[in-house]
Parts: structure tokens; sequence; C-alpha cells
């Protein structure tokens, strides 16, 4: 199995320009929507073309699109960071069996569709920007239309007490492409009990 370490590296790397999104104000629904896409673009071909895709050299030969959701900017909350006290590190199951250490950092708490929701922020132990956070998720899309091991979005404090979520940058794991490579799974504590149609779905092999 490949080091998630590097992984987790490689794809912060690949949704930094996601992570600007949310530095974003007065934004227009149509300039929302073309950003996304725009990302949505440079994601494709990240996966299609670069040498740290997750493909294999088989499945570039055939692959010709990522599945996604319409875009909801509902979907796009502003969450209370609330602190965790005690904070602990945190040994995350990864998907090979094996497990790797992060940091409770915080509570995101925010409302979708009228109801309350709120997920654990994770740090990872060396994340040299303490702005940057680590959610995973999974919900009622999960092992239906997206990943069954859950998605990611890459979190960045982006006030004193406040962080953006954007689940229509949500995105696959790199084992939802290839099993060679071992993912972290979400926590118990981030098992939605509702669905979140957007951002990306299952890849189709």
């Amino acid at each position: 199995m490949k080091n998630n370490t590097i992984i987790l590296l490689i794809i912060s790397v690949v949704v930094f320009a996601a992570v600007v999104y949310t530095l974003t104000s007065a934004e227009s629904p149509e300039d929302y929507i073309e950003k996304i896409e725009a990302e949505r673009e440079r994601q494709f071909k990240f996966i299609r073309f670069n040498f740290e895709s997750p493909l294999t050299d088989e499945q570039k030969a055939s692959f010709t699109k990522l599945n996604f959701y319409p875009i909801d900017p509902n979907y796009k909350v502003k969450a209370r960071m609330v602190d965790i006290e005690d904070r602990k590190v945190r040994e995350v199951p990864l998907t090979d069996g094996t497990k790797e250490k992060y940091i409770e950092h915080s509570w995101a708490e925010f409302e979708i569709n009228g109801k309350a929701e709120k997920l654990l922020l994770l740090q990872a132990i060396n994340e040299p920007d303490k702005r940057n956070f680590f959610l995973a998720f999974a919900d009622e899309t999960s092992a239906v239309d997206t990943y069954g091991g859950g998605r990611y979005i890459n979190a960045r404090q982006d006030g004193k007490n406040s962080v953006t979520i954007d689940f229509n940058l949500a995105y696959n794991p790199y084992c939802a492409y290839n099993p060679d490579y071992a993912c972290p799974l979400p926590p118990k504590e981030n098992l939605l009990d509702i669905p979140i149609p957007v951002g990306e779905k299952n890849y189709e092999k």
C-alpha cells in the first residue's frame, strides 16, 4: 500500500485552488458556478494526465470524465468553529486496516436545509499552516451515488471562529480510483444522517 501521508500532501496541492474559493466574498451565483466548474475541469486534467494521478496507465487510457452532482450554492455553508479544549491525538483507521494520527482540533457547527449539523475538524500532525483542516465525511449518498468510504473536503479557517465548508468541492479519496492506496475513513462523528447531493460522485470504471 502506498503511504497515505504522500496522498494527503498531493491532494492538498491538487485542491489548493478550491481552498481559495472560501476566501472570496460578495460573489455572484454565476461567478461561483463558473469557479466550481473551472475547479472540476482542473481536477479532471490532474486525474487524467498528471503523473501523480491515482489512475494506472490502463485506467487513464479509458478515462473520459469525472462524475459530479449539479452545483448547488446552498451547500456552501459558513460554520462556527468550537474549540475542543482537551485536544487529543486520534488514530484514524485507513482503508487497508492501518491507522494514521491526526489532532482532534475543533467542531464545525452549521445549518444545512434548516437542520443543525456539526462535523469534526481534524488536523495533520505535521500541518505547517494551522488554519488548514482535513474533513472526511460520509452521508446518505455514500455507497449509493458516492464512494462508500466517504468523501473529503479541504477546509480552511477564514475568520476568528469560522470556517467555510463547501460541499460542492467534496472529492473522492485516491482509493476510490485505485485500491492500492490507503485512505483515511471518516470518523464516526462525521457520519451524517442526511444526503449531501453535491460534489463528486462515484468513479465509474
